[in-house]
């Protein structure tokens, strides 16, 4: 899709379909919408006093013009409440406006910059916010499908022109929408690497991957193979991939835009290509969406990717440690101790308790870096998702100044973040009698335990923990999440990063 911001007259624009909007409660229709209102002779108004607009938040209502206006189709999209309005609302607003337009078959598209209007928000974030949701709302994943069994319902919408009246605005909506774009995009990234289905995407495909987005960016990319792994003696994360028939990998992207700084940060992520729980294997019902178990590390190198693209004055470090987890006469077994990288053992309880194994392993060669803050990223427990469910995203930071960073950057994506407590008390339930640690504790408190166990291994670094189980895939379409992965936390990342590249 090419979005452009143009001056001119949203009831001039030639587009298949043009978005307007309407705050809940408004009767009669301002701005643009009291313009395209007027040229509609008073339609927009009837529907709302017959009750067939409200405006609520997620209504999109579509209206034939029948040549009235330049464009055939209008959709009015709900704004809900005025006082509840955020940016948010503009990038849920655009991705249901744009799935409307896309089912009545329009191929390009206009709108006005809502929010810069009457909310009174400036002119580049509202634009943003506009490419964030067009281009995240009108994401489909349609690689495998060649519509001979069931017909697409639509054709993919080409352009979406953004029309501003006031001028003085149009420089700062490019700008806008430049940074939305890439942004979205990189969301969009993250979720074709977790759409895939295992067999299209093992380790060596994850690390394929990564070349080519840094490749595009402009940015280093080293690929380690099992024996380089094993060289480095990172026994946990070989002890989870070998029951697999595809070896695994530990990926290094590296961003230097900043290269008088001594400082990097780490972006870690979980890089489970498919999760079938080892020998202590998973019940069938569901395991097809453990194809996603690397969401994590499709986010960090799609932030990587944006970050680069952005030309931030920071340094990133992206490390992935990526493997399949499957059952075999190879495969490591429950009571079997593996040594990780900096020389600590690990007896194994539970091989379905495999992400923060290969983390483990990632977080050490991240503090041999000297890398900080570390931040990793991984679908991790079942725990977070009950105590969490969709909504928000999990995390623990064993610093204050870092958990508000990350609360403001999901603040800021409309990705919502929760911190949750780092308790010494529960590091006794990881206590084992063979090893320096096991890799799971009690089942209470279990996305607690699990971020101990990781902490074991972060030791005295700077470091955040983001679990991400229950808000990395969407059960339906609504606003800009499309079914299937969302891309969460992949602008959360970036905004963290960017907002570090301030100071």
């Amino acid at each position: 899709m090419r979005i452009t911001v143009e001056s001119g007259d949203i009831t001039r624009s030639p587009a298949k379909a043009i978005i307007v909007n309407l705050f809940q409660g408004v009767t009669h229709p301002g701005g643009a919408t009291g313009a395209v209102d007027a040229a509609l002779d008073g339609g927009i108004s009837a529907l709302i006093a017959d009750g067939e607009i409200k405006g609520k938040r997620g209504e999109a209502t579509l209206i034939y013009s029948l040549g009235k206006v330049a464009s055939p189709r209008v959709i009015v999209a709900g704004l809900g409440k005025q006082e509840e309005f955020s940016l948010n609302v503009i990038r849920d607003l655009m991705g249901t406006a744009l799935r409307r337009a896309r089912a009545a078959k329009a191929t390009t598209v206009a709108t006005i910059l809502h929010g810069a209007g009457i909310a009174g928000l400036d002119a580049a974030s509202c634009a943003q916010a506009i490419a964030e949701g067009a281009v995240m709302g009108a994401y489909r994943f349609r690689k495998y499908k060649d519509g001979s069994i069931i017909a697409e319902e639509a054709d993919e919408i080409e352009a979406l022109t953004i029309i501003e009246t006031d001028g003085r605005k149009l420089e700062a909506a490019r700008r806008g929408v430049a940074r939305g774009e890439v942004l979205a995009q990189a969301a969009c990234h993250t979720r074709d690497m977790a759409n895939e289905p295992g067999n299209a995407l093992p380790p060596s495909a994850l690390a394929e991957r990564a070349k080519a987005l840094a490749k595009d960016a402009g940015i280093d990319c080293e690929v380690l193979d099992d024996k380089q792994i094993t060289k480095l003696g990172m026994g946990a994360l070989m002890g989870v991939g070998v029951g697999s028939a595809s070896p695994p990998r530990f990926i290094i992207m590296r961003y230097r835009g900043d290269p008088s700084n001594k400082k990097t940060i780490g972006l870690l992520g979980k890089g489970i290509t498919f999760d079938s729980g080892g020998i202590s294997i998973k019940p069938a019902a569901g395991m097809e969406s453990m194809k996603g178990d690397m969401s994590g590390a499709a986010a960090v190198i799609s932030a990587t990717w944006a970050i680069a693209k952005l030309k931030a004055k920071i340094n990133v470090t992206c490390l992935v440690p990526t493997a399949e987890n499957m059952p075999s006469g190879s495969a490591t077994r429950p009571g079997d101790v593996l040594r990780a990288m900096n020389g600590k053992t690990i007896e194994v309880i539970n091989t379905d308790a495999e992400g923060r194994l290969i983390l483990a392993d990632a977080i050490c060669y991240a503090r041999q870096e000297n890398l900080s803050p570390i931040i990793d990223v991984a679908t991790l427990t079942g725990a977070m998702m009950i105590a969490l469910g969709p909504a928000a995203t999990g995390f623990f930071a064993t610093d204050d100044t870092l958990a508000a960073d990350l609360l403001a950057a999901g603040a800021a994506s409309g990705e919502k973040m929760w911190r949750f407590p780092l308790i010494d008390d529960y590091k006794e339930g990881l206590r084992s009698n063979v090893a320096d640690i096991k890799n799971t504790g009690p089942r209470n408190g279990g996305a607690i335990n699990a971020a101990e166990f990781l902490r074991f291994f972060a030791e005295d670094s700077q470091w955040a923990h983001i679990d991400m189980a229950g808000t990395d895939e969407a059960e339906k379409d609504k606003g800009l999440w499309v079914k299937g992965s969302t891309g969460i936390p992949t602008r959360t990342l970036i905004n963290f990063v960017l907002g570090r590249a301030k100071r």
